[in-house]
């Protein structure tokens, strides 16, 4: 939701609150200026400060920063902290608020979901490269930023995807923007779920498209929504929805898309590689790879590095290497980067134990979560929601975690909706069962501390 033009005219005011802590002037007590922060984030969040008044873009600035001298404290610190370690399954961390360095955490954050960022044979493929390349591609993938790796990379994708071909982006969130704005042009439509991610969004918004939400998961709001249209038309959904965790109903929205003579895209972010007895992802676990026009995924996520890709028929990929405009204008991805995926996506290949081992791993945490009486959701994955549900609380046991011995990251409005505050745990397969069991006890005593156990 946009604010209305009222309230963006009420926060370029002074009645944004001013940061003042207990050493400042005024002589308040720490007790006010802790209902102060509290009132900021209740009445207050980004959202609020899409709009300004005024002529200047800048006039925005000053009632923001006002704003964020009392939110940061109150909570909005927790994001962002830096780690003075890999992501592995514990690690340390620098508390913005204090500048304390918090040792030794379970980490429940990350989304190295196959350990493989750590791993010692990518570590060495990556150091290889760079001796051999330099540091970056120092080009244009259409121009002179395309090595012999990044086509092996390309290659190995589409084998791997058993895809014609594939297509290599700089970044997840590249890829879906060059994907979709590449393809989609003024006056088509584009269909998506109401929790599509900001990558999805944004690139409808570049193709300027028309754009149509359908209500989350359910097929019979998608058939409405493209049942009076007749131009082109593209449906984009994710794999496994990355804040809720729970999977797409593929087989229930392929079925639409047919009817309807829709072009069907998935977003595979948090389960390609995982998914499907190969680990090709949702759509082979649904047993529906061929239905699927475009296969998007990430490198960030269950190969530990950094990228994205879209693999499909050889035209598609011909056509989007002159027109996804995201890649085209972008630097190509960094060889010792390369290097390293390829290597990580040959150990995916050859240790399917590895995604064995995850699924242990999340049925375990999610059977002590739920008999703990942890409500998290409809989780179906290794994304699993520590559902709070309280705008105003949500960073105080976030806080409250992190002290307790584990890292998790609090998730609030605009990125979920009013009232749907959550923590979001990330299980991944270098987990042992004893930091599982750790983890899992800390968050219940503190979510029975603050009267969040059922």
């Amino acid at each position: 939701m946009k604010p209305s033009r009222q309230q963006a005219e009420k926060l370029t005011t002074s009645e944004v609150p001013h940061d003042v802590t207990p050493a400042a002037s005024d002589a308040r007590s720490e007790p006010e200026v802790v209902r102060d922060r509290q009132a900021t984030l209740s009445e207050y969040d980004y959202s609020n400060f899409f709009y300004g008044a005024g002529d200047d873009p800048f006039d925005i600035l000053e009632p923001f920063h006002d704003w964020f001298a009392n939110a940061k404290p109150a909570g909005y610190y927790l994001f962002g902290q830096p780690m003075h370690t890999a992501p592995g399954t514990r690690v340390s961390i620098v508390e913005k608020k204090t500048n304390r360095k918090l040792k030794d955490l379970i980490n429940l954050a990350s989304y190295n979901y196959l350990g493989l960022s750590c791993r010692q044979e990518v570590i060495e493929a990556a150091r290889e490269a760079i001796g051999r390349y330099g540091t970056g591609a120092a080009g244009s993938p259409i121009l002179s930023g395309t090595f012999d790796i990044h086509e092996e990379l390309a290659e190995k994708l589409a084998r791997f995807k058993n895809k014609e071909s594939a297509l290599i982006f700089p970044t997840g969130y590249s890829a879906n923007l060059g994907a979709i704005a590449g393809l989609m042009r003024s006056g088509d439509l584009v269909v998506t779920d109401q929790y599509a991610h900001a990558s999805i969004v944004d690139g409808i918004i570049l193709s300027k498209a028309r754009v149509r939400y359908f209500r989350h998961n359910r097929a019979p709001d998608l058939d409405r929504k493209l049942r009076d249209f007749a131009g082109k038309k593209l449906v984009v959904i994710e794999g496994v929805y990355s804040m809720d965790g729970d999977l797409a109903a593929l087989p229930e929205i392929v079925e639409v898309c047919r009817r309807h003579g829709a072009r069907l895209m998935i977003d595979e972010a948090h389960s390609t590689f995982l998914f499907g007895t190969n680990g090709r992802g949702v759509a082979e676990h649904f047993g529906l790879e061929d239905d699927i026009d475009i296969h998007f995924g990430t490198f960030s996520k269950s190969l530990g590095g950094i990228g994205g890709f879209v693999a499909g028929n050889k035209a598609l990929m011909l056509y989007l290497k002159g027109f996804a405009r995201s890649r085209v204008f972008s630097c190509g991805l960094p060889p010792g980067v390369v290097a390293g995926l390829i290597k990580a996506i040959e150990i995916v290949e050859a240790e399917p134990e590895l995604r064995a081992r995850l699924w242990e791993n999340v049925g375990t945490t999610q059977h002590l979560l739920r008999k703990a009486g942890v409500d998290i959701g409809a989780s179906e994955s290794q994304v699993i929601p520590i559902m709070i549900r309280d705008d105003e609380r949500i960073f105080a046991i976030a806080e409250e975690m992190i002290h307790a011995g584990v890292y998790l990251n609090p998730v609030r409005y605009p990125a979920v909706g009013k009232h749907q505050s959550r923590l979001r745990i990330s299980v991944t397969a270098s987990h042992t069962e004893e930091e599982l069991k750790e983890g899992v006890t800390i968050i219940a005593k503190v979510l029975e501390r603050n009267g969040l156990c059922r």
